[in-house]
């Protein structure tokens, strides 16, 4: 059985969501399993969807949080 979408990382996500695209290019697919496939497809296309916006806010939260200057690198003296 299947992974749900969400338990998936997001490379395993695109991975999947490629082996669909191929086979439904090919055409080698009834009817009935290119709309599971589809509905698949779907499913991963969301998740990743999510789990981009994520991690969006965290570097969005992380930038804000870095309001301080950078100081330069001063090497202790061993």
């Amino acid at each position: 059985m299947a992974k749900k979408p969400e338990n998936l990382t997001f490379e395993e996500s695109l991975s999947e969501l490629d082996t669909i695209v191929t086979d439904l290019e090919q055409g080698d697919v009834s009817l009935d399993d290119a709309l599971k496939q589809f509905e698949r497809g779907i499913k991963l296309v969301r998740s990743s969807q999510q789990k981009l916006e994520h991690a969006q806010q965290k570097v969005a939260i992380l930038m804000q949080e870095d309001d301080a200057e950078p100081s330069p690198y001063q090497p202790e003296d061993v």
